[in-house]
């Protein structure tokens, strides 16, 4: 029965734990961002509520990857659990490129 569940946890394993690093990636590069730049387009309060989203989706994900490792790889997360993380980089890569082209002009 072991042998059943060995393909399910190595597709796991193989698409679940490269996504949560790249979450962890983009979440680290969001957070500097936010922190250290001067973000012209977005008012104080906004960049604050951002960041805080920011640092609450590092910490779900940083729990995740945490079971995920305590589990060997036999927990997946649902989609709705991943979905809003998704959002957020979305969001967070806009802000990006907004700034990215702030100082390009």
């Amino acid at each position: 029965m072991g042998d059943s569940k060995l393909p399910e946890s190595e597709l796991l394993k193989d698409v679940l734990q490269p996504l949560l690093e790249d979450f962890q990636y983009w979440f680290t590069r969001s957070r500097k961002l936010l922190e250290n730049e001067e973000i012209s387009f977005l008012s104080d309060q906004d960049k604050s509520t951002l960041l805080a989203r920011v640092k609450q989706a590092q910490n779900e994900v940083n729990t995740a990857k945490m079971l995920f490792s305590a589990t060997k790889g036999q927990v997946g997360i649902d989609m709705e659990t991943i979905m809003p993380w998704h959002k957020l980089l979305t969001e967070c890569w806009k802000v990006a490129m907004g700034f990215r082209a702030q100082n390009t002009d």
